[in-house]
């Protein structure tokens, strides 16, 4: 995947440049979900330096050595490699050690667990190559893979051959909303956040948006129609993973479609509940779920408060417009589903991904330029047991100041009655109740009524973002 232009993943390249300035051998591990730019990571990295890209398939090991052999003598000019076939994996890496060692070769193969995959053996073949070839060599392996389990199970987990050898790994994630202004120049917030809504930080689907300045236009084009890579993409990404699909299937139209607690999920699948958590821990390996408890939560391993929650917001769009209306658009029906999307779009999607933002990005950018005189080392969202919930609940562990706030993603101003409601939540949090010192923060994507603008300016622990 190639983008118009190369956005973020800073830390991530100034990682991998580190490891090729460094005067050992190194061996880096690249792997996540796919679409999020490993391919183009890694190339751009490549860019101007000694290297070979080698893209495995799911053919047979055989046909991907002799087919990685033919890269290797294109690089090297080995006119003997290039017309032999190659029984073992042996003699190309030593080809590649003994080709201009004085010069550190960037040698990266891609999608590698496809070859594991085909021949379990080949990972303990490449343990024995690098314990005895490559790491003593002026070389800078990288294997790169979108299988998350596949790629965990055969490159980082202990039981591996290859556990202990690698240098560094990358886990590379979505693109942070805090970037998409770069792609989408000249758009208004809320084109960003609701762009994002959709996209959820996947390279590839933001490059598909791009051109579009109407969100519902965009969804149309990319998302209902059947032609569309994304219509099919959530069973496209699951099927590579799980076998059982559609059990997983059912587990995340259930969370989309508002419950969140595991014996709610359990009752509606009509599952018991001691055999939801296998499919729960899968989900979160894969990041498509997550589990979050009460900021507030002394123990969050052992709380009973624990609540899913879809993290990739392509994957719950989906989940919520189009996997239950699939009828309707395989029946041509698309501007049925459309009107659906437009209907509850802002209000069933956007405005919790709004929340999302203003816990993630905004209260964090807040922090970082000393907006209060504390650092909160914890943001998240609380509630309790009688479901009364505090959309942003911020504290410092080491001390008595806690921030609570509000977000509101609607076409009407925030009015002060948001205010006096959250003050009447804030008596149901224990946190330090009798000793703390309470500050308010406030996000409205159309802004503030006059007079609560007023009562901001009288209290200087109120904030209006």
């Amino acid at each position: 995947m190639f983008m118009k232009k190369f956005v973020n993943r800073n830390s991530e390249r100034t990682f991998l440049e580190k490891e090729y300035a460094s005067a050992r051998s190194s061996f880096v591990i690249v792997y996540g979900r796919r679409r999020t730019g490993k391919t183009a990571l890694v190339t751009e990295f490549a860019k101007n330096k000694p290297a070979i890209y080698f893209l495995a398939t799911e053919e047979s090991e055989a046909e991907n050595r002799n087919s990685f052999a033919s890269v290797v003598a294109e690089y090297t000019g080995n006119t003997i490699l290039a017309n032999s076939r190659i029984g073992s994996w042996e003699p190309v890496f030593e080809f590649i050690a003994n080709h201009k060692p004085d010069q550190k070769t960037v040698v990266i193969i891609d999608e590698f667990q496809y070859i594991g995959k085909s021949d379990h053996a080949f990972i303990s073949r490449l343990q024995k190559i690098w314990d005895t070839v490559l790491q003593n060599s002026n070389i800078m392996l990288i294997l790169c893979g979108s299988l998350i389990n596949m790629m965990y199970d055969q490159t980082l987990s202990y039981s591996s051959p290859l556990y202990g050898r690698r240098t560094g790994q990358i886990k590379l994630k979505q693109i942070d909303f805090r970037y998409y202004h770069e792609f989408f120049e000249g758009a208004s917030e809320k084109q960003l956040i609701e762009s994002y809504a959709v996209t959820g930080g996947v390279p590839k689907y933001i490059e598909a948006f791009e051109q579009y300045d109407d969100i519902y236009t965009a969804i149309g084009q990319n998302i209902l129609s059947k032609q569309s890579y994304l219509y099919e993409e959530p069973a496209f990404l699951l099927e590579k993973e799980v076998k059982d699909v559609g059990s997983y299937f059912s587990i995340i139209k259930t969370i989309a479609s508002g419950k969140h607690k595991p014996g709610d999920i359990a009752s509606a699948l009509e599952l018991k509940a001691t055999n939801l958590p296998k499919y729960l821990n899968v989900l979160i390996d894969l990041d498509i779920i997550k589990r979050e408890v009460p900021i507030t939560e002394q123990n969050p391993e052992k709380s009973k408060m624990g609540l899913y929650k879809i993290t990739d917001n392509f994957i719950e769009f989906w989940f919520k417009f189009v996997y239950p209306n699939k009828s309707y658009i395989e029946s041509d029906y698309t501007d049925v589903v459309m009107k659906k999307i437009r209907k509850s779009f802002v209000n069933n999607h956007a405005a919790y991904v709004y929340e999302d933002i203003c816990r993630d990005y905004y209260m964090r950018k807040l922090a970082a330029v000393s907006t209060w005189e504390f650092i909160p080392d914890k943001i998240g969202r609380w509630w309790d047991r009688k479901d009364t919930e505090i959309d942003i609940v911020a504290l410092d562990s080491n001390g008595n100041d806690i921030i609570f706030g509000e977000c509101k993603y609607t076409n009407q101003p925030m009015d002060i009655d948001i205010y006096y409601k959250l003050m009447e939540k804030t008596a149901q949090v224990e946190w330090k109740r009798n000793n703390r010192q309470e500050h308010f923060v406030f996000f409205c994507i159309n802004g503030y009524t006059d007079r609560f603008k007023e009562l901001a300016e009288k209290n200087k622990n109120i904030l209006l973002y």
